[in-house]
């Protein structure tokens, strides 16, 4: 409890699904000064806005989770927009920060910087070993800056920017739209929704044989704040659960925690993605003990609760 209390941190993306997750978690180890900027006073593309920020704040800590994401459709249709907006925001975080003279900043990178075709499991010595996948690299390869620019300006001006890598989050307060979402929350929209009209069946994108590895986002918090505290290293670090399942097993495990009854119908004219997803979390634990806890079906299940409670009304 000592680390945090005098502690003033901004926490970008504070009021977004992991966000807030972290700022819970923050609060609760007794951080009393967070300041989360929101997009309609902030707009963190721009110097201007940065600077006012931090002017502000007189932040110890940034800990940047600000991004525009989405799925593997969202990223088709946006790729100039997701390239831009996330590399722009992380740039200029980083650099007025180190104007500033902000003591220490946490990046937040992507599994969406590993390249296409990486041995599993991912281990980050592979990050440069290959190109992203092809619908999400322009995303992937915004965030991938951070961690060379961390890694330049801790040779360059001593700044200390740590650089995280977290694999596919999901967890109560994801984003179900169907537009946007990633595979877990879209995948119990669909099922909610055909229970609840009687369909026959759902469509899923891609052939099921693309393996993924997922977090609870209360563990990813967690596994934030530990590395905020008490890792100061510079290279990046794979926050995971240390587990892989196809999404095919994904979406029967799903079926069965919503009672589905009906088909799934694999829709194999869209992409599947990236082949296979699995991380090494062996340095997470030795560097600043992070392990995930939360089990897969248990943390499926409180996803699946709070939609049906919160979103089907």
């Amino acid at each position: 409890m000592s680390f945090w209390p005098d502690k003033r941190v901004v926490v970008t993306g504070g009021a977004g699904f992991l966000g807030r997750v972290v700022v819970q978690q923050l609060k609760a180890k007794g951080c009393r000064h967070i300041e989360v900027p929101r997009s309609k006073d902030f707009d963190l593309r721009k110097t201007s806005a940065i600077r006012k920020l931090y002017r502000q704040a007189k932040a110890d800590m940034v800990i940047h989770l600000a991004a525009v994401v989405g799925g593997i459709g969202a990223n088709q249709q946006n790729p100039g927009k997701f390239f831009y907006d996330n590399l722009m925001m992380g740039v200029e975080l980083i650099e007025q920060a180190r104007k500033f003279q902000i003591p220490k900043f946490v990046a937040l990178g992507t599994i969406c910087a590993y390249p296409k075709f990486t041995s599993v499991p991912f281990k980050e010595k592979d990050l440069w070993t290959g190109y992203p996948e092809e619908t999400n690299a322009p995303y992937g390869l915004a965030k991938k800056m951070l961690l060379v620019q961390s890694q330049a300006y801790r040779q360059q001006y001593g700044f200390n920017s740590i650089y995280l890598l977290p694999v596919n989050l999901y967890g109560p307060g994801d984003n179900f739209s169907l537009d946007t979402s990633h595979v877990i929350p879209a995948l119990i929209r669909k099922c909610v929704e055909a229970k609840a009209a009687g369909h026959k069946s759902i469509t899923v994108w891609g052939t099921g044989e693309a393996t993924r590895e997922f977090l609870y986002v209360d563990d990813a918090a967690r596994g934030i704040v530990l590395a905020a505290e008490k890792y100061n290293g510079p290279e990046p670090v794979n926050l995971g659960a240390g587990f892989e399942i196809s999404i095919k097993d994904l979406v029967q495990l799903i079926v069965k925690l919503t009672g589905f009854k009906g088909d799934v119908i694999w829709d194999t004219s869209k992409p599947d993605g990236q082949p296979r997803r699995c991380l090494d979390t062996s340095r997470a634990q030795k560097e600043f003990g992070f392990k995930a806890k939360v089990g897969f079906e248990q943390g499926l299940k409180g996803t699946i609760g709070w939609y049906v409670h919160n979103l089907t009304k």
